[in-house]
């Protein structure tokens, strides 16, 4: 909904208060204000001028010289390419030093070698949307009325010095679908009167009845149904206030009785349609549901086909329009069009909101009929309308109204106390204020003892429940203004436990280090179970009544399923992936499973392809298995294990056998990391691909719930590197754990920085080179300090391995 700021202070005054301001305390009562436009979009030192002569331009064909007059004495030459600039046209003109919606400032200049101080505007070059420009002016510039003062404000004409407030309305509050809705909630928000718009009509002796009769034949659908008559009007373009009104509310003019009708529309949000009484077809409305298959020329020049589900507004014959939604083409308001027949009604919502979906028609009718309208309320927007066609289409009205249905109902009653509006909301708001709120909202109630018995108007078909009237109390007394409490109980604050941290921190590490986060089926076969080695102390869980062989046992290992998730996206050429998943696997001993299994947490991941790609420089890093030990690393350092884990080299079923290490906390045995075994790999058509499965449970057990801090060195570090040469059987791994312990508290870090067998090397050797850090937290470490420790590490790698020092 688009609220005309300008427009809505008729009805309130809002002289105190700017449209910001407004827009805020809306906000802040309920209502969502998304927007805050300002139609004229920085324009300035744009006036109404006068064309007092228009010739030819001498050197360009589409192009006239024109002589203006602004009010200043002296006229402006202006240079203008409009089709239907021509004399004595009163015209929006930006002078020299104006500026535009687009940031164009107007200066003077030469066009095709003449003159032009100014620029002559189209609606559009002032920013109006081009689908708002009355269809006359949609290809020129526009014409002001013979009575439009020369040298004015040409904005202000235009009703562009405004600004509209955009409304997010939820579907409960249809009442803010109209001006005088809005209205209402302005006056309740800044406690002030309001305006209610004048109706008066002089009315012929004539009687409405006369020109045409009123039949329900489908009363749950349309409770009530109006039709009056209005002769002699003539059709033609609406003032410029009532054009002005309809552009900033977002909807097109058409002619003066079409923008009476939409007019209405926005103001009381009711919906009206004007028949061309002449063409009508009869003197009789039937409304009815449509029969199946029949069908109707809509005004949108579509043949519609209706069905039983619909409504039909007919002439007892045939349709002339589908109720609620869009009038006929057959009947529409044309030039030649004298006389009225003015359709004012109240349809049910559902069938206009069915008809609406099922014919692909939304109008600004069909939202307010299906949101709901103000029962009550009907005949008088009829009765609004009226007026306007009496007063800007010369019309006259005939007297009375051909109507069926009941014109008012009766109004529903709520009962609520201010106690119970003070304990839902925990406040405790006084029976006077609450009075005075419901005031403030204009419904009529009753009080006793903070008993209050509150008429709903029918404006507010939102208001069924007391707890409707509290959420009114609550927005009007200001949501700002309830305290904030916090719940009473002796139980503790929710949080994650150990292994839920633990768990976390694992996935945000491994989506951090750029793997996808997999969900793979839980059902697999016994085969793919056994891919990677099976415990036969346990048994397979199988599927009483399987859907497929592919899904007929439980897994007991997650690497499976990933494989298939990477052979599915090698098919479809993503060839770099990084999976991993972490979920359960089942497990149990049973024979006959009596019981539901044991479900044990696993960690799974799956690598093919590159793992960096520099496309730029050329450079691409394949994924190997030192790239996801070394993901590893970085994960169990996250969780505090770095010093408690080990690697060892190990045999697996499915795995290479010179490439897979067991990995190992505090010597006990978690998963293991490797390369897919190649004859594996080819049976999967799958490229290269490395994999780790961890159990999370035994992993998560030996993490310490405390954090340790080490304070940072005050003293300098001592580095040596050596060059062992041992037998190719023994692994970097033992004698780091060598190095380890023979260097105790002083030696800090052990890293392997070179591996060489071959040349100079005896048959059976190799070089392993390791590079040590010495500390002492305390003290600046001596030389004879180092040496020592360095000493004693040498001996020991000497006395277990019969290691040498490499000359």
């Amino acid at each position: 909904m688009l609220v005309s700021y300008n427009w809505l202070n008729d009805y309130v005054d809002l002289a105190n208060i700017s449209p910001e301001q407004l827009a805020e305390k809306i906000t802040r009562s309920g209502i969502e204000v998304d927007a805050v436009h300002v139609r004229n979009k920085g324009i300035t030192n744009v006036v109404v001028g006068k064309v007092v002569e228009r010739i030819q331009h001498p050197n360009a064909d589409k192009l006239s010289i024109c002589q203006v007059d602004v009010g200043e004495g002296e006229l402006l030459q202006i240079i203008c390419g409009a089709p239907n600039v021509a004399a004595g046209q009163k015209v929006a003109v930006a002078k020299p030093g104006a500026r535009l919606p687009n940031g164009m400032k107007i200066k003077k200049v030469k066009l095709r070698g003449e003159v032009s101080n100014g620029m002559i505007c189209s609606l559009q070059e002032l920013g109006i949307e081009s689908k708002l420009v009355p269809k006359e002016y949609a290809e020129g510039i526009f014409v002001f009325s013979e009575q439009t003062e020369i040298g004015i404000d040409a904005l202000e004409e235009l009703g562009l010095n405004d600004t509209v407030l955009e409304f997010d309305l939820t579907p409960n509050r249809a009442d803010a679908l109209s001006m005088i809705g809005v209205a209402y909630e302005v006056a309740a928000i800044l406690e002030q009167e309001i305006k209610m718009p004048s109706v008066t009509i002089s009315q012929t002796e004539e009687k409405a009845t006369d020109y045409v009769s009123v039949c329900i034949e489908s009363k749950e659908d349309c409770p009530y149904y109006a039709g009056f008559i209005v002769k002699d009007v003539k059709i033609g373009p609406s003032p410029l206030w009532l054009v002005n009104r309809l552009v900033a509310a977002g909807i097109r003019p058409i002619n003066n009785v079409v923008d009476i009708t939409n007019y209405v529309l926005l103001e009381y949000g009711q919906p009206l349609h004007a028949f061309d009484y002449e063409r009508l077809g009869s003197k009789e409305i039937l409304v009815r549901r449509a029969k199946q298959d029949e069908q109707v020329k809509t005004l949108d020049g579509e043949e519609r086909k209706l069905s039983e589900t619909m409504l039909a507004i007919t002439n007892g014959k045939e349709p002339v329009a589908v109720a609620g939604v869009m009038g006929g083409a057959s009947s529409e308001v044309q030039e030649d069009t004298t006389t009225i027949l003015l359709e004012a009604a109240y349809f049910n919502g559902q069938i206009v909101r069915t008809a609406s979906k099922q014919l692909g028609l939304r109008s600004e009718a069909s939202t307010r009929f299906e949101k709901g309208i103000a029962r009550n309320r009907v005949y008088e927007a009829g009765m609004r309308a009226l007026a306007l066609m009496e007063q800007l289409a010369g019309g006259r009205v005939v007297d009375g109204v051909a109507e069926a249905g009941e014109r008012k109902v009766s109004l529903k009653q709520i009962e609520v106390t201010s106690k119970h509006i003070n304990d839902v909301l925990g406040t405790s708001i006084s029976s006077e204020t609450i009075a005075q709120i419901f005031e403030r909202l204009r419904f009529d109630f009753e009080e006793n003892r903070g008993t209050f018995t509150v008429t709903i108007p029918t404006r507010r078909p939102d208001l069924s429940i007391p707890e409707d009237l509290i959420e009114e109390v609550a927005r009007l007394y200001g949501y700002d203004e309830i305290p904030v409490t916090l719940p009473v109980s002796e139980s503790q604050p929710g949080g994650l436990t150990p292994y839920q941290e633990n768990h976390r921190k694992v996935r945000r590490y491994l989506e951090g280090a750029g793997l996808y986060q997999a969900t793979t089926y839980s059902l697999t076969t016994v085969e793919k179970n056994r891919l990677f080695g099976f415990d036969e102390r346990f048994k397979e869980i199988r599927l009483a009544m399987p859907m497929s062989e592919e899904r007929s046992v439980l897994r007991t290992t997650l690497l499976p399923g990933l494989l298939e998730a990477l052979e599915y996206n090698l098919n479809r050429q993503q060839t770099n992936l990084a999976l991993f998943e972490m979920a359960s696997a089942y497990l149990t001993e049973e024979e006959k499973l009596t019981s539901l299994p044991a479900e044990e947490e696993y960690l799974a991941a799956v690598f093919t392809g590159a793992w960096l790609e520099n496309k730029w420089q050329g450079e691409t890093k394949q994924v190997d298995f030192f790239v996801v030990k070394g993901i590893l690393e970085g994960m169990f350092s996250v969780l505090g294990l770095s010093e408690k884990v080990s690697f060892v080299q190990g045999k697996r079923d499915g795995m290479h056998p010179g490439r897979t290490a067991i990995i190992s906390v505090n010597d006990q045995v978690i998963g293991f990391v490797g390369q897919i075994h190649p004859t594996l790999q080819a049976k999967l058509d799958i490229q290269e691909t490395y994999v780790f499965e961890l159990s999370l449970e035994k992993l998560f057990a030996e993490v310490d719930a405390e954090v340790h801090y080490e304070i940072l060195p005050k003293y300098p570090s001592v580095s040596r590197d050596i060059a062992l040469v041992v037998d190719e059987t023994i692994s970097a791994g033992a004698l780091q754990t060598t190095i380890k312990e023979a260097g105790g508290k002083l030696l800090k870090e052990v890293n392997v920085f070179d591996v060489y067998a071959g040349e100079h090397l005896a048959t059976g050797k190799k070089s392993i080179a390791f590079s040590l850090l010495y500390l002492n937290p305390e003290q600046t470490l001596t030389e004879e300090e180092v040496t020592t420790v360095h000493e004693q590490i040498l001996t020991e790698l000497k006395e277990r391995y019969d290691a040498q020092l490499r000359s």
